[in-house]
């Protein structure tokens, strides 16, 4: 299914890609922003992204589908009900009650950090991580690895819409020594 990858572009992917709406110049000049809020304004293309993920995932021993704050939690709580996992919230510091495990990261200028609860992930869960958009990669090899800290295996990473002028992705992973076995775009 992944549009990078297939030979063959499912017909929905179109569909879907023509609803996000590029917002030049936000947040700060130079920026073209990536706006799927009007992607969620069509319902059809809104099913469709999720029909997408869910027959990808579908039969593959899910058992959890960790979701980066905040736009992962628009689309991996319906791919987790649908292929009958559990959904686990990644989310910036100081947001989940209880105790949590972290991961930082770094940015461009500074870093940040994800957190989930302890025991939301048990030694040997099959985690997909999902969110809007991959841009570097750092956010997603955190979660990677705060996943992986929790003793879960991390089976693919799957996002909405790919940067591809952002190579920096690939050289993330591999200096962070993470292994992705494959990602999702959509558009």
């Amino acid at each position: 299914m992944s549009a990078c990858k297939d030979k063959e572009q499912d017909p929905r992917i179109e569909g879907i890609a023509s609803t996000i709406r590029v917002v030049p110049d936000f947040p700060k000049p130079g920026i073209m922003f990536q706006d799927i809020t009007t992607l969620l304004l069509d319902p059809k293309a809104f099913k469709n992204t999720v029909d997408l993920f869910v027959e990808r995932y579908t039969g593959k021993d899910i058992t959890v589908v960790a979701g980066i704050e905040a736009r992962g939690f628009i689309f991996g709580p319906p791919i987790a009900l649908a292929i009958g996992a559990k959904f686990v919230p990644l989310r910036k510091p100081r947001k989940l009650p209880g105790e949590v495990i972290s991961e930082e990261y770094v940015l461009e200028y500074g870093t940040d950090c994800l957190q989930m609860h302890i025991g939301a992930v048990q030694p040997g869960d099959r985690a997909l991580v999902v969110d809007d958009l991959i841009a570097t990669g750092g956010t997603l090899c955190a979660a990677i690895k705060l996943l992986e800290r929790a003793g879960a295996e991390v089976v693919e990473c799957a996002c909405v819409i790919e940067l591809p002028e952002l190579k920096a992705f690939y050289l993330h992973f591999s200096s962070a020594k993470c292994e992705v076995l494959d990602w999702d775009v959509v558009a």
